[in-house]
């Protein structure tokens, strides 16, 4: 994949998107640049979960794990059901999945 050309050329339009494509990704990037929520997502790349399950995985109290899914809810990047009194959060599409691929590379699958 090849990343956009810059040209001195380029319209107003095509300009103004790339600044709102950049927006995006910088949002996106924030909502995961805290090692906590990124871990929910990496738990949530291998399917739903509560979040007393979350809360188990993580070693964390509820508290701190509602508050990073909040944060990911309202980047969009995971998406809640509930079920009687239980809440259960899964990725809200693709982007997070792909982007920890790239991160698992990067840095965990690194001889």
């Amino acid at each position: 994949m090849a990343l956009p050309q810059f040209s001195i050329d380029m319209s107003e339009q095509e300009l103004d998107k790339i600044v709102e494509n950049a927006t995006d990704a910088s949002n996106f990037l924030k909502a995961i640049s805290h090692e906590g929520r990124m871990m929910i997502l990496c738990h949530l790349v291998t399917g739903e979960k509560s979040v007393t399950e979350l809360e188990e995985l993580l070693a964390a109290r509820q508290a701190a794990v509602s508050q990073q899914l909040s944060r990911l809810r309202l980047e969009g990047l995971v998406v809640p059901r509930r079920e009687g009194k239980a809440i259960y959060y899964r990725l809200a599409d693709d982007k997070p999945r792909r982007l920890l691929e790239v991160v698992y590379d990067l840095f965990c699958n690194a001889d």
